[in-house]
């Protein structure tokens, strides 16, 4: 970023010596405080006397979903500078709910099951002062190789998250910093840093992220605002600990008008009761502990009483209308805000991640062109949206307005599991948005393969050199061409399988239970109760994208023609349609 001619007298007149004009953020909406403007003059009116520091991701945000990016860049080798305002962890639970797509998302970033305790749930329950237990959602199982619903202690994924991004040379943290203002250009971003000693520094990055949260400062500086309505409600959080084996082993909902009550188990002993405000109480008066043990009673003997943290938060029901601003990117709250009903809200964020994280990558290393970003905010928001949505209809099935509509709300979610079609759509999770998009980076077209195009691959165990995994770890940080029976390296030409490669793609072929490996390519045995795909015949071809997304598939025919049309689409030279 050499070369900046800058005209004092307008402050805005930015331009590179060969008169290319350089985008500047805009300041954002109007009513931002005098003081963030004076940041950006400031910054555009000081000569640079020192490069600046050049890094390929800058990150702001280091709660579980900036960590989960750092994670995962780390990975790819993409270096990164992550800040964030806070030097440590906040040592308080916020986040409780995971399902089994952000469990995989962590695996994808380097965490297995004992890098953070968990609850696995069984079973929620949701239940009428009026009509005893109305519904029900089976969670006992898996779905891709992990449970479909845990809980857990965010301060321990956090720091989970944080030893893994940090394990890669290529990461690094800075806390107690905060970001002022950044100027966008066609090669970067150039970012002003405030570190907690006052000192004002530049940064360069080709793209920065902003992972800051629901009152981001980035989302701010790009003008961005969030579209949809908060909740009139406010809720009272309550975590209890030292529960050990008195804390229930489900999560329930207490769908009463008066007081709708929210109550579920985590790790460490730990209980936690969510508590709808009513009229005419404030904060104040609902901390007390005199209320907090009142409150508990049904459950708890207030000489027992030990609590770990205590909040009044208002609910929100909100999302962007664009995840991305030129060279700039919102994930997790600083895009979008879930109510907690469905236990989506950190979810959605770890899905933003694994989507953008891989695309930043194969840009920044010349794999991609960079019109492979713009599909990030074409992914990933309708499903956000989706999330927000099903998520506010469970908040009018724990929140009704008074009993008459408990009742017959109630009522109507208690007949409806009397009908097999409806049953399974509340009770087996099938009401819930798949995470599988309708257009972006994939060949778009339906086949009998029981695969979806622009849906995640399937993952089960598989064994390979005699060690038995999860089919992921076996995939790796890779594009990878899998053949299910049939080895997919040799259906390509050598030129094509050399310009695969090229972008980082590998070869995988999946085998049946029993069956030795080839001679090259490497090999896995379906170690599956049914098939890794159910349905996919012998002698089919799939091209996956990193995030573990089917970009294409077909018969093994077909495998050349696929390959390079995929490699088109990276290339931004086709649209993905098919």
């Amino acid at each position: 970023m050499n070369g900046i001619k800058i005209n004092i007298e307008t402050n805005v007149n930015i331009r590179y010596n060969d008169g290319t004009p350089r985008t500047v953020c805009p300041a954002g909406p109007a009513g931002v405080p005098a003081s963030t403007r004076k940041d950006e003059i400031s910054m555009k009116n000081k000569k640079a006397a020192v490069r600046p520091e050049s890094v390929d991701v800058l990150i702001v945000g280091y709660g579980p979903v900036g960590a989960a990016l750092a994670a995962l860049l780390g990975r790819y080798g993409v270096t990164a500078l992550v800040v964030d305002k806070v030097p440590e962890v906040v040592l308080m639970p916020r986040a409780i709910a995971l399902d089994n797509e952000a469990l995989r998302i962590l695996q994808m970033a380097g965490l297995d099951d004992a890098s953070f305790a968990r609850i696995t749930i069984p079973e929620v329950r949701m239940r009428s002062p009026f009509l005893g237990q109305f519904g029900y959602v089976n969670t006992s199982g898996s779905i891709d190789g992990h449970p479909k619903l845990v809980t857990f202690y965010q301060p321990e994924l956090e720091h989970a998250l944080r030893r893994q991004a940090e394990s890669f040379a290529s990461v690094r943290f800075e806390g107690g910093t905060e970001l002022l203002a950044f100027e966008q250009a066609d090669n970067g971003v150039e970012a002003e840093l405030k570190g907690a000693d006052g000192v004002r520094r530049r940064v360069t990055a080709r793209y920065l992220v902003g992972a800051d949260g629901a009152s981001s400062r980035v989302r701010t500086l790009i003008g961005m605002d969030f579209e949809g309505q908060t909740y009139a409600e406010d809720w009272l959080i309550v975590d209890a600990a030292q529960r050990g084996e008195k804390a229930i082993d489900h999560v329930e909902f207490i769908c009463n008008p008066e007081r709708p009550t929210p109550h579920m188990p985590a790790p460490g002993g730990r209980e936690r009761w969510e508590f709808k405000l009513q009229p005419g109480e404030t904060r104040e008066q609902m901390e007390r502990p005199e209320k907090i043990a009142e409150l508990l009673r049904p459950w708890v003997d207030p000489s027992e009483l030990v609590i770990e943290r205590k909040a009044v938060y208002r609910f929100h029901a909100r999302c962007c209308d664009r995840f991305q601003q030129g060279r700039v990117f919102l994930v997790g709250d600083a895009a979008h805000i879930t109510p907690p009903f469905v236990g989506q809200g950190l979810v959605a964020g770890l899905r933003d991640v694994a989507n953008l994280g891989w695309k930043l990558a194969w840009v920044l290393q010349g794999r991609a062109a960079p019109a492979l970003l713009d599909s990030y905010d074409e992914e990933r928001r309708p499903h956000a949206r989706k999330m927000i949505n099903l998520a506010r209809f469970m908040g009018y099935l724990v929140m009704p307005r008074n009993r008459p509509v408990a009742v017959a709300v109630h009522g109507a979610m208690r007949a409806a599991g009397l009908l097999p079609p409806l049953r399974r759509q509340l009770q087996e999770l099938e009401i819930k948005p798949a995470n599988r998009f309708d257009s972006g980076c994939f060949l778009r077209g339906r086949t009998r393969s029981g695969l979806h195009r622009g849906g995640w691959l399937p993952q089960d165990l598989v064994r390979q050199d005699g060690r038995i995994r999860l089919s992921d770890d076996v995939l790796g940080d890779h594009l990878t061409l899998v053949g299910f029976g049939v080895d997919p390296r040799p259906l390509l030409d050598e030129v094509t399988r050399a310009r695969w490669e090229a972008c980082d793609g590998r070869f995988l072929q999946i085998g049946l239970r029993g069956q030795g490996p080839g001679p090259a390519t490497s090999f896995a045995e379906d170690m599956s109760s049914d098939q890794l795909v159910p349905g996919v015949p012998r002698g089919w071809v799939a091209a996956v994208r990193p995030d573990r997304v089917v970009m294409h598939d077909g018969p093994a025919g077909e495998a050349l023609d696929m390959v390079r049309d995929c490699l088109q689409v990276l290339a931004g030279r086709i649209s993905p349609q098919y």
